[in-house]
């Protein structure tokens, strides 16, 4: 999507062979799941990992000391990786939520977002946001906060694995809209050249939501770490330049 698109390679690492020994040793650095698939928080640009989280995780490592590094998963394996000791955390533009709250901890949030409905251009004089979708064909991907925030409206759902299949089958008429949260509807309709035409956010979001890192239920320690590197990069504002990069503001 954002520079290279949104049809990416992406290369899905098997859950089972990451680490042969579960959860690593402090001393060794933690590993954060990531599902590449989200620009601009994260994604695949020319066979690299890259993007907001995939940035920040290095960067927080830094200031506590420890070191902590980003892993793509897959999104409909990233939670039961992080219950079975796979890796340390995630770092995937994860939604807190009370049902969440049960099986993780999350970190301060990082940030703000919101589910928005996504339409083609031609279709906004007559589409103003989720109320005038009823009976319509809706995309999202499949376990997101979007996905269950559709369960509150008379719409017809398809789901996908990945948000981008979504967005090209609404791009082909497919579909009568997307939804996805507002940073990732920020990046396909503002950011990326190839959509920006074609593509556009019918009102305002539908839900709020605060975004987060995830750790394994009790892993204080690591909660902590995470929490003082981020208020450490928020202090001197190294948090606020990185979201500028990724025209996140």
């Amino acid at each position: 999507m954002k520079k290279a698109g949104m049809f990416l390679a992406i290369a899905l690492v098997s859950i089972g062979c990451l680490f042969a020994g579960g959860t690593k040793e402090a001393k060794n650095g933690y590993v954060f799941a990531a599902d590449a698939t989200w620009p601009p928080l994260e994604f695949v640009d020319n066979g690299t990992l890259t993007g907001f989280e995939v940035e920040l995780m290095p960067l927080i490592g830094e200031k506590v000391g420890v070191p902590m590094t980003v892993k793509n998963i897959p999104w409909d394996t990233i939670f039961a990786g992080l219950a079975n000791g796979a890796y340390d955390g995630v770092s995937s533009g994860v939604t807190v939520t009370e049902e969440r709250k049960n099986s993780m901890d999350f970190s301060t949030p990082i940030l703000q977002a919101g589910q928005v409905v996504i339409i083609r251009t031609t279709d906004k004089s007559t589409v103003k946001g989720i109320e005038n979708l009823t009976g319509k064909k809706i995309g999202v991907q499949i376990g997101t906060t979007g996905d269950f925030a559709l369960e509150n409206y008379q719409v017809t759902k398809k789901v996908y694995d990945d948000i981008g299949l979504a967005i090209e089958d609404l791009l082909n008429g497919n579909l009568d809209a997307a939804v996805c949260d507002s940073l990732i509807a920020s990046d396909f309709v503002l950011a990326n050249a190839n959509y920006s035409s074609k593509l556009t956010v019918a009102g305002e979001p539908f839900t709020q939501e605060d975004i987060a890192i995830a750790v394994k239920k009790g892993n204080t320690e690591l909660l902590n770490l995470v929490n003082k590197g981020l208020q450490m990069m928020k202090d001197d504002g190294s948090f606020d330049a990185l979201k500028q990069k990724w025209n996140l503001l």
